[in-house]
């Protein structure tokens, strides 16, 4: 609505010279409303419902990395770099590469899903990390949304849940887990900290900085729930 009220404000001032026609038109401010956090217990429990191995890895992985839904289809074996503990992100936020860090269980619940996957014959030599019915096709954004949205109801869980509630969850519970802001905005791919900074209004803890310590507390975060998920 504010793009076409900028374009024809364009229209009427630059294009007609008729500037006064628009002088009682003003963009429409909506406000900005705070993402849906799910508890650390209501991620277990989630991860836990999902129908599938792989879809339980999936949801694992978005929500022990932060990445989006579309994030996660686009990921193939190759972008794991076992040795480094780290997951490529190839053009995800912002059109961006960048790196996402793995902890050891959820590098550990991959290798399950690979080997599993494989011998099942559902993954291609370096083929999709989640491949759909055909492996030689990802799995969708939509069919991962409603593996999450079936999860969330199988698990009882009584709030609006997608896939990028898992997001908004992990960015939340980091903050509280202390960890620096702006480790969290190169975690999420934020352009701009403002952005991250929003995950501030709903953590239940002031924020801090660990310095060194940042890969301990995001162990510390994801270890429990996903050994709870298995």
């Amino acid at each position: 609505m504010n793009a076409a009220i900028t374009g024809l404000k364009f229209f009427f001032g630059t294009t007609l010279a008729q500037e006064a026609l628009m002088a009682k038109m003003r963009p429409i401010y909506l406000p900005r409303t705070l993402p849906v956090i799910l508890s650390r217990e209501e991620v277990g429990r989630l991860i836990a419902a999902a129908t599938n191995l792989k879809h339980q890895t999936a949801l694992a992985l978005a929500y022990g990395t932060g990445l989006s839904a579309s994030e996660v289809t686009a990921l193939k074996v190759g972008d794991i770099d076992s040795e480094r503990m780290t997951l490529r992100v190839e053009q995800g936020k912002g059109q961006k590469d960048r790196y996402a860090m793995l902890s050891p269980i959820l590098l550990e619940r991959l290798r399950v899903w690979w080997r599993v996957a494989r011998a099942q014959g559902k993954m291609l030599d370096g083929g999709w990390l989640f491949p759909g019915l055909n492996p030689t096709e990802p799995l969708s954004t939509r069919q991962l949304n409603r593996a999450v949205h079936a999860a969330a109801e199988a698990a009882g869980i009584d709030k609006r849940v997608s896939m990028h509630t898992l997001r908004h969850s992990f960015a939340t519970h980091l903050l509280e887990q202390k960890v620096d802001i702006r480790v969290i905005q190169v975690m999420l791919g934020h352009k701009k900290l403002e952005t991250t900074a929003l995950y501030a209004q709903v953590a239940r803890a002031p924020l801090g900085t660990l310095n060194d310590e940042e890969r301990s507390a995001f162990a510390k975060l994801v270890k429990p729930l996903l050994r709870n998920a298995q």
